[in-house]
């Protein structure tokens, strides 16, 4: 059943306020500004060995005005809904870009902002793709089937203790600018997680395991039997997690490894997705791991992998977490080409960087996590393409000798180039001729982002390709904090460095 704008959001007075602060940054001389008007409700469920341990519940609503003056950015929010104190932020706004202007002058720069065009998108409406708003449904109905997850975990042998958890948001956004741009949006999105923890009580060694159900677009249908077998997972756990407790420590030196989807999101996050914002890649911006190695004047000439590597951006794909209809610059969503055949041949950009490196129009990667931040330039759902005509995961395990099969992800490391790094997982599966043998443990791989995505020598097909990502993606001074996705099928690595990580630890 389609969906509607939430009548609660759309009942504000969404058009005055954006008239009035418009109205009065053009009346004060503003090149270019933008109104955005959010209402941001964010709920989360903590279970502890089947018993609730905490929730909360909490709605962010508020504006923010955003303007170009004198060629420098000026921005302020606000929370009061009335005209007049929507008018006196987009003066706050002007104000702001004005001394910002003058510093800009007095460290002897002369760049100017400027924004890559875009058409008007006139009275566009965008809801996210979902069949049961979470919000719309008892907390005591949440509980209850978090309770029953854990509680057929905690009936297994070997399972000492359940760890369950639901992050739910549902995002309303208002947006209009000077040009005559005016969308109003609605998402919805969830993060269900179970992890189950095992206890050898002669010893006193521990492990856990994680369920592997990627964070989804979806809606409350998503713990209810569409779109993840959630049944399997839980009957699955608990005896791969007692053979992970008895399975040997890895032996390091180089495997060959097959990479399911549920670990190889993350690599192509940290490795891909984060190297190829080019705010970072001209060094606007380094926190949060710093900048990156695919620098701008390697545009169409980078060897990022091998020729069976076709990454791209895409803020369409339905049940992504970065999916949206249009970014918080009025940029309709697309999808495009950031490495082709292996070479890097795109980037992902805002409407200045578009304009400032010359490369045309901006695909839609401005965001902010709240009224109260500027938007950033922030990641879209980097995936990696399948191959049409790809094998199955069981086909590309058929064919390494010797080597390790990765499912799940746990921890990792990278530099501040987005180059040198290691993973680790939530299992690992030695494989011998062709087929799996067993659980290791202690597994890490490591590599540089270009040895690694080089040694990729086969792509799984369409069947293997899974769509996941993260609630957490962190960015930013002050620090903002955004859901992204990242598809890919089961792909086949060559020669890849695998690391002991008891025996780096030094224990």
């Amino acid at each position: 059943m389609p969906h509607s704008i939430d009548e609660a959001f759309t009942a504000l007075p969404l058009r005055a306020l954006a008239d009035a602060a418009l109205a009065r940054a053009r009346a004060l001389g503003a090149e270019h500004a933008d109104f955005r008007l959010e209402r941001v409700r964010s709920a989360s469920w903590r279970l502890r060995d089947a018993k609730l341990a905490g929730s909360s519940d909490t709605t962010d609503l508020g504006y923010a005005v955003r303007v170009v003056h004198g060629g420098a950015w000026g921005f302020a929010s606000g929370v009061d809904l009335t005209m007049d104190a929507a008018a006196r932020v987009a003066g706050q706004a002007v104000a702001m870009a004005k001394l910002s202007a003058k510093v800009i002058a007095a460290a002897g720069s002369d760049e100017r902002v400027e924004l890559a065009d875009e058409p008007v998108h006139s009275d566009r409406t965008w809801i996210s793709s979902y069949e049961i708003d979470p919000f719309e449904v008892p907390d005591e109905e949440k509980t209850a089937l978090l309770a029953d997850f854990s509680g057929r975990l905690l009936r297994a042998d070997g399972v000492a203790h359940v760890d369950a958890s639901l992050l739910t948001v549902h995002e309303n956004k208002f947006y209009a600018d000077t040009a005559g741009t005016v969308t109003t949006q609605q998402r919805v999105r969830l993060h269900p997680q179970l992890t189950a923890v095992a206890v050898d009580g002669t010893s006193g060694e521990f492990d856990s395991m994680r369920t592997i159900a990627p964070p989804a677009g979806r809606g409350w249908e998503y713990l209810t039997g569409t779109g993840w077998d959630w049944d399997s997972e839980l009957e699955e756990i608990p005896g791969l997690l007692a053979e992970k407790m008895r399975a040997p420590s890895v032996e390091s030196g180089r495997y060959d490894l097959v990479v399911d989807p549920s670990n190889l999101w993350l690599t192509i996050h940290e490795s891909i997705g984060h190297a190829t914002e080019l705010d970072r890649a001209l060094g606007y911006e380094a926190a949060y791991a710093g900048t990156s190695f695919a620098t701008f004047d390697q545009l169409g000439k980078l060897t990022y992998g091998s020729s069976v590597m076709n990454v791209t951006g895409d803020r369409t794909a339905e049940h992504g977490l970065a999916t949206i209809g249009y970014d918080d610059e009025g940029v309709e969503a697309q999808s495009w080409d950031l490495v082709k055949d292996g070479t890097l041949v795109g980037y992902q950009l805002d409407r200045r960087i578009a304009k400032l490196t010359n490369l045309g129009r901006s695909n839609g990667c401005a965001y902010a996590d709240s009224p109260a931040h500027v938007p950033v330039q922030r990641m879209a759902n980097v995936s990696l393409r399948p191959d049409p005509g790809g094998l199955s995961t069981e086909d590309l395990i058929g064919g390494v000798e010797r080597g390790i099969y990765v499912v799940g992800d746990r921890s990792w490391s990278i530099d501040m180039q987005r180059y040198n790094f290691q993973f680790t997982g939530q299992r690992f599966f030695r494989i011998e001729n062709g087929r799996l043998a067993g659980q290791l443990r202690d597994v890490a791989y490591q590599a540089t982002t270009t040895e690694f995505w080089g040694s990729m020598e086969q792509v799984g097909g369409p069947r293997t390709y899974v769509l996941g990502g993260a609630f957490n993606c962190g960015k930013a001074q002050p620090g903002q904090v955004a859901a992204v996705s990242h598809g890919c099928p089961s792909a086949l690595f060559r020669g890849v460095n695998i690391l002991n990580t008891t025996q780096e630890a030094g224990r």
